[in-house]
């Protein structure tokens, strides 16, 4: 019977117990501060909204020829007609027959098919040519490279310098990389 009585007594106790615990944690707790809500982001919102842009955005396309083409980028603007600007961009175009170039730069625009990298590009390919150019532009859409205003750079065969370099396909499906104005080769065997 005494036994009985305890649980009965603890049945009210207990509940009651929990009720003033759970209301003192809520009305005795502190006040919550926005600015420490989310301490891991350092956005500003106002910003955001004046300058939408995208981060470490990734962009992948095949081209006409069946190339591969992937975009990688520190950030990204859109300018609300089909183009854009992004920075620290990274293009790497790989052809179905295996060629492949890797490009970097810290600024590019974008404009419908086509990609415009300046800044100081610096453009590898998997034969063994590396150069660097002012500027780049790719077509998206045809796999074709173009750079001018002067561009140094190593080649299998040597250094050299050009005024203008365009990298395409001829007739029979060749890469063709040719190099036009002032051109200057140092030959190394």
């Amino acid at each position: 019977m005494l036994r009985s009585r305890i649980v009965a007594w603890l049945r009210v106790l207990l509940p009651l117990a929990a009720l003033v615990i759970l209301s003192t944690l809520f009305l005795a707790g502190r006040r919550p501060d926005p600015d420490a809500a989310i301490p891991y982001a350092e956005v500003d919102a106002e910003e955001l909204a004046r300058n939408p842009r995208m981060t470490a955005p990734d962009f992948a396309t095949m081209t006409e020829d069946r190339s591969e083409l992937t975009l990688r980028a520190d950030h990204a603007t859109p300018d609300g007609e089909g183009g854009g600007a992004s920075s620290g961009l990274r293009l790497t175009w790989r052809a179905a027959d295996g060629l492949a170039a890797d490009m970097t730069a810290p600024d590019a625009r974008y404009a419908g098919d086509l990609l415009t990298l300046a800044g100081g590009v610096r453009m590898t390919t998997s034969d063994g040519w590396a150069l660097t150019a002012p500027e780049l532009s790719a077509d998206t859409l045809s796999a074709r490279i173009e750079a001018g205003g002067g561009l140094d750079g190593m080649a299998p065969m040597g250094r050299f310098r050009a005024d203008h370099m365009e990298m395409s396909r001829d007739e029979a499906g060749d890469h063709v990389l040719n190099l036009t104005g002032g051109v200057r080769l140092i030959y190394q065997p």
